[in-house]
């Protein structure tokens, strides 16, 4: 055995040791942080999507009112008898109450 084939297989030791923990540090991170945010985010994109018509919600901004229209981006809501409001679609906080399904026509 030579000088540098002992040195090389303690350099490899070495970097494994440095290297070790920044993989379990990334790793931890993943579990705690990143992959529970891109579930949330999943979560809230398809309740995003689900809201239709008579659905009352509840914007972002603490206000309550009931979906009366739908666009692709925006969500208007019907405050009290008189009152609409125009919000976008992102401005929706949660579905406090879903509208029945509607049956099909025979």
């Amino acid at each position: 055995m030579t000088i540098f084939e002992a040195t090389g297989a303690a350099g490899e030791q070495n970097i494994w040791g440095i290297v070790l923990p920044f993989v379990l540090m990334f790793a931890v991170f993943y579990f705690l942080l990143i992959r529970p945010q891109q579930k949330k985010s999943k979560q809230r994109t398809a309740m995003l999507n689900q809201i239709k018509k008579g659905d009352k919600i509840t914007t972002i901004g603490g206000l309550h009112g009931t979906v009366v229209e739908l666009t692709d981006d925006t969500v208007v809501i019907r405050v009290n008898d008189t009152t609409k409001m125009t919000f976008e679609r992102s401005a929706v906080n949660t579905i406090v109450s879903s509208a029945p399904a509607v049956a099909a026509d025979k």
